[in-house]
Parts: structure tokens; sequence; C-alpha cells
């Protein structure tokens, strides 16, 4: 097709009025539309370079003035304007075709950057109370998605050792209300085996009281951590007298002190503390309790004060919403115990119905005072640290928010 196209070079000479003197080849210029287009395309163009369009072929041409004449010389560039053509139709096809690869690669891209939320999905649809084990592989995931999974297994880690923690503790309450519920039943039976008299009714009417008095505190006991444990809300605190609430506490339990010949000494200064005052009631209680049934003999509790602004536990100064310090009232009950114990073994006792045995004869409650004690700090936002000096001195420290 492109052989039988003219690429010759086309001349039109005319005078100055457009009249054609010359042109090669003949009738060139009369197959335009005008026969004045030679002086025409001159005022337009004036010796410039133009595109010309003759029956539908392309021209690069000039006009050039030379005394009376006017020159057309016109060079086809049909070639061209092919090139130019099939060049748009190929960049059109490539552009498509990146177009479709960039496509298909970012589908794939997106495709493999989300599989690893797939298999987080999976393990997250796979929970269930027989595997809490399984966790997230950090190093198999990209950097971006590393945080994400962390807190999935830090998650987890958590749920692990809540279900632990429930799960043993269902164990321990049903076994805590296993053997007075036994021991109800038993009695029970023993008494309708036969008539007895009134005064072996009487006796064992007082034993079943106890046991149900025992049963009684033992549900109390649990209520109460059951509330502790869901949490306080800001609008339960109060400011509470600390210093008149232990005063009244330590007058309580100084009958039952007297007898082993215990006595309790207090400094420091005792500021007001938020807090919800029959839990803190609940909290001296507790504490004072465990000081006189595990304190030796012959001793002396001692229960001090003082004023901390900083926590410990996490050495770093706690600031409230004004960016002040927050300050802490610090609590201590310490008394000397009739037979040596371990750091180890003293950690246990905030274990939910741990009795020691060295202890166990002294005192016979349901080994929820200490795991009461913590859970009401925790319900305030405050700290519990229980320690041993010396192996014979037993110390619990408490830190409650000042009002």
């Amino acid at each position: 097709q492109n052989a039988s196209i003219d690429y010759e070079v086309k001349t039109v000479i005319t005078d100055n009025n457009g009249q054609v003197l010359i042109s090669v080849p003949a009738g060139f210029i009369n197959q335009s539309s005008n026969d004045g287009a030679v002086k025409n395309l001159w005022q337009k163009h004036h010796e410039q370079p133009f595109d010309l369009t003759i029956n539908e072929r392309h021209y690069r041409a000039m006009v050039i003035q030379h005394a009376s004449r006017l020159a057309l010389i016109a060079l086809p560039i049909d070639v061209h304007h092919q090139y130019l053509a099939q060049f748009n139709r190929q960049l059109i096809m490539i552009l498509i075709a990146i177009t479709f690869i960039l496509v298909s690669i970012a589908a794939f891209s997106v495709h493999l950057g989300f599989a690893p939320l797939a298999t987080i999905r999976q393990k997250m649809s796979g929970i269930n109370a027989e595997q809490l084990d399984d966790r997230i592989v950090i190093a198999d995931m990209p950097s971006e998605l590393r945080p994400l999974a962390e807190t999935y297994n830090a998650m987890m880690d958590k749920l692990a050792h809540n279900f632990a923690s429930l799960s043993r503790f269902s164990d321990d309450i049903a076994h805590e209300l296993r053997t007075p519920l036994a021991t109800l039943s038993t009695q029970t039976q023993v008494m309708l085996s036969k008539p007895r008299d009134s005064q072996e009714y009487i006796e064992q009417l007082h034993h079943q009281h106890d046991t149900l008095a025992h049963l009684s505190n033992l549900i109390n006991n649990m209520l109460l951590l059951a509330k502790t444990q869901k949490g306080l809300i800001h609008s339960q605190f109060h400011r509470v007298d600390s210093n008149l609430l232990l005063t009244k506490m330590i007058d309580y339990y100084e009958w039952i002190a007297e007898d082993r010949a215990i006595c309790f000494e207090k400094t420091g200064e005792f500021k007001a503390v938020l807090g919800d005052e029959s839990l803190l009631q609940r909290l001296f209680a507790n504490l004072l309790a465990n000081a006189v049934y595990y304190a030796a003999s012959d001793s002396i509790i001692y229960i001090s004060a003082a004023t901390v602004t900083n926590n410990v536990a996490d050495n770093r100064q706690v600031l409230s919403s004004s960016g002040m310090p927050i300050s802490y009232l610090q609590i201590t009950f310490t008394n000397r115990l009739t037979a040596p114990m371990t750091q180890a073994e003293v950690d246990k006792l905030s274990e939910r119905f741990y009795r020691h045995h060295k202890t166990i004869n002294m005192h016979s409650g349901t080994g929820l005072g200490l795991s009461i004690v913590h859970a009401i700090v925790n319900a305030h936002n405050g700290k519990i640290a229980i320690t041993i000096k010396d192996e014979h001195y037993f110390a619990v420290s408490i830190k409650l928010l000042i009002a």
C-alpha cells in the first residue's frame, strides 16, 4: 500500500495575484478547494513551515516569495502520520498490557500481604477452652503485623492464665464446699438413724450451726471477691478517715489479741484516703485478723503510716491529669511470727484457699483473707507487697490514694 503512494516534492509557482504559473505535478493546486490557496497561505504563514492537507493527503509545506512570484513547496508526510497512528495503537496496547500486569501484581501483593491476617483469623476462629496454647510465630509475620501478632499472643496468654485461674478456683470452691456439705449430710444421717435424747439433738444443732456459719462466711467472701474483681467505678469512691477506721478495727481485735498477750502499736500520720468505706473496713479487718492469727504470743503488731508519691512497682513518678504527682498513703502491718517462714511460703498466702501448715491449727478460716485483701487493694487502684524480714517478721504493705 505504501509503495503506491507518491512521496515526491510538490511545487506550485504563482504570481502575486495567485495565478498558477508552474505546477509540479500539473494540477496539484487545482485540487484544492480555493484557487487562491497559495496567496492565502502566504498571507497566513509568511515563509513559516506549516501542515497542509489536500485530498486527504498530508504535506509539510512552506510558501516563499521571490520578486513577484510565490512558490509553494510541499513534502508528503503520509508515512509519518501512518507511523504515528500505528505507534499510538501500539502505545495503547502497551498501556493496557502494563495496566493489566500492574493490577495483577497489586492483587497478588494484596493477597500475599493479607495472608498473615488470614492466619490470625484462622487462629482466632479456632480458640476454645481446650486449645488456649496456640500462638502466632512472630518471626513469620511481616514487620507491619508483628505488633498485632504480639498483642494477640499477649491476649492469649492473659486468656489462658485467667481460664486456668478460673479452673483452679472452680476446683477449690468445689472442694471447700464439698467438705462441710458432706459433714452436714453425715451428721444428719447419723442423728436420724435412731431416736436420741434432746441434749444430743441440741449439741448436733450447734455443730451444724457452726458448719453453716462456715459455709455462709465462705459464700460471702466469694461474693466479695466477685464484686471487687469487677472493679469499682469512681463514683463509689469517697473520702474515708483511715485513722478512725483503723482505730475502730484495733479496738475490736484487741480483746482477741489479749488472750495471747499481743498488743498493737500505731505510728505515723494516717491521712484520709479515697475508697469505698465498707470495703476498706473489710480490708483492715482482714489485715488485722491475719496479723493476730499469725503473730507470736507476747508480741507487738506494728502499724505504721507514711506518705509516698512514687510508684515503686513501676519505678517511675505517677502523675495525675493535672501533671502533679499522685500521693499514696502507705500503711504497713508488721508482726513477729511464731515459726520462721520463707518468702516463697509467704507468696503462697495470697492464693485462694491456701492455709499454711504452721498456722492451720491456730486459724481455721477459709483461706481467702489475703486474696480478698489483694482484690480490694487492686479495686482501689492501689498496691500491695508482702515480705518476710529475717524469717520471723511478717510485713504487709498497702498503698491507697490520698483524698
